[in-house]
């Protein structure tokens, strides 16, 4: 049966509070092992995907949506009022879940079955993240490998922005970033390095072998010059000649991700979304 919480600072809801905060949220998820889906479809996909329902908090209007996927589970109804109030922000998608989190693998067995990856050095904005996230798995990308100093994808921004895509594609996070290129090649992958540098080879056109991975570089000064000298191969997306005199230099790192593991997937056979082992 719901529980029914009038106070937004009940104890029984601490898994939901302070959302905002980001370095509260980051410490108390890792050391609760907890994370946050919010709105249905989010919250119905990380069950999909095997993550186990500590607790769910939502209003009585939306409580009748997801009573086919919570079964007994702990489920708090509160007012708009006290939701905003534990929350700190206006919940529009209706219900918030604290999720336990699943062991990430380790970066070897994230690729086993991987023929197409993306590599993600500092990208330290969730949303980015979430995004890209978004991306790689819309476009057929087998696995994702973050660098040490990535930002959580389980985060609730990252979750928000990826549309639970975060829970579709494999990821894993290297151990150590300044042998972490090493690792990837010798799985078998070519790393082709993406940099606004327009001398770089042109993602159109560069050759693809079977295992590829793909590094995208921090939001603000791209891949560090360690990973763009160990790449294999430098590449570029081509910018329009007149695109310096429009002040433009460079795309952000969202929109070159989508580009670039679009051209990524050049050669490869997608079966219903997924690239095919």
């Amino acid at each position: 049966m719901p529980e029914y919480v009038s106070d937004a600072h009940d104890p029984r809801l601490s898994d939901f509070t302070g959302l905002r905060d980001v370095e509260l949220r980051k410490s108390m998820e890792a050391e609760q092992g907890l994370f946050v889906a919010e709105g249905e479809k989010v919250i119905r996909r990380a069950i999909g995907a095997g993550y186990p329902v500590r607790a769910v908090l939502t209003t009585e209007r939306w409580l009748e949506s997801l009573a086919d996927v919570l079964g007994d589970v702990t489920v708090y109804v509160v007012s708009e009022e006290v939701m905003h109030g534990v929350a700190g922000f206006q919940v529009h998608r209706g219900a918030l879940a604290s999720m336990e989190r699943l062991p990430v693998p380790p970066v070897t067995e994230a690729l086993e079955r991987a023929s197409r990856i993306v590599v993600l050095e500092d990208l330290v904005d969730h949303g980015n993240v979430g995004a890209i996230f978004r991306c790689a798995a819309a476009l057929g990308v087998d696995a994702i490998v973050l660098s040490p100093r990535c930002a959580d994808p389980l985060y609730r921004r990252s979750v928000k922005v990826s549309m639970g895509a975060v829970f579709a594609i494999p990821y894993a996070r290297m151990d150590n970033w300044y042998d972490g290129l090493e690792q990837i090649r010798a799985a078998g992958f070519r790393t082709l390095a993406l940099t606004p540098a327009q001398d770089a080879t042109p993602m159109d056109t560069v050759e693809m072998s079977d295992r590829v991975a793909l590094l995208l570089g921090s939001e603000g000064d791209g891949l560090s010059s360690r990973w763009l000298r160990e790449a294999d191969e430098q590449v570029c997306i081509p910018m329009s000649p007149t695109a310096m005199e429009a002040g433009v230099d460079s795309l952000n790192v969202v929109a070159a991700a989508a580009i670039a593991c679009h051209g990524l997937m050049r050669g490869t056979s997608i079966h219903r979304g997924r690239r095919q082992p």
